[in-house]
């Protein structure tokens, strides 16, 4: 009988799904504060919405180069271990054979099944620089272009969600008026977001999303509070 071909469906956007993650929570949370903060002092929306945007602004391109920066790091880290593991490699071929053996024997495999394995991958220099980097250091590979994939996804997401809870002020006068809509709007905005990143990452979407409107709502409260101290 015909058989239906084996299919796998993984999720393999981690990385993205990570700086989305990061620029959203924190555009959810420090627009709000600062917004509803200046709620407190002043009256014209004009004025918010103008001290918002700055802040929008100024806060995705920190984000972001704070995202290129560290993916940036990362490859560097890469770049120098495997440096060091083609050094030890050709300097130590014997001790780097032990540890591939040690690998091996940690799966549950015999001394006598891992030794022809080592020594086959030891004619094979760089297949046995990427199993080291993989099963000894647990590094895998970066993206060349993850630095700016990254700067760009976490600034992109900063700014979508920085005008979420700054938009009721664009609509809404005075400011006390606005910030209640602001505040509806922002959890809102992070129970949409948590189901979202739930059902996109396999956790059970309405857990994922009352976790993060939780989260993201202790996190805008204490910003708040903060920014209220602040004033006095």
């Amino acid at each position: 009988m015909p058989q239906t071909p084996h299919m796998e469906h993984h999720f393999t956007a981690g990385e993205t799904v990570r700086d989305i993650v990061i620029g959203m929570s924190d555009g959810l949370t420090v627009p709000f504060a600062l917004a509803a903060g200046l709620s407190g002092a002043v009256s014209l929306t004009t004025i918010i919405i103008t001290a918002g945007l700055a802040e929008i602004a100024a806060g995705s391109i920190a984000m972001g180069l704070g995202g290129y920066l560290a993916a940036r790091s990362d490859a560097e880290h890469y770049a120098s271990e495997r440096l060091r593991e083609q050094q030890e490699v050709k300097e130590k071929t014997e001790a780097e054979k032990a540890e591939v053996l040690d690998v091996f024997t940690s799966y549950g495999l015999s001394a006598a099944e891992s030794t022809p394995i080592v020594e086959a991958l030891s004619k094979r220099p760089g297949a046995w620089i990427d199993f080291m980097m993989r099963f000894e250091l647990g590094l895998e590979k970066p993206d060349p272009k993850r630095a700016l994939t990254s700067a760009l996804t976490i600034a992109a997401s900063y700014i979508i969600g920085g005008l979420i809870p700054l938009s009721p002020y664009f609509f809404f006068s005075p400011a006390t008026t606005a910030l209640l809509v602001s505040v509806i709007a922002t959890l809102l905005a992070l129970l949409l977001f948590g189901y979202v990143k739930g059902r996109f990452t396999g956790t059970r979407p309405l857990r994922s999303a009352l976790q993060t409107a939780l989260i993201g709502g202790l996190a805008a409260t204490a910003a708040f509070l903060i920014a209220r101290l602040i004033q006095r």
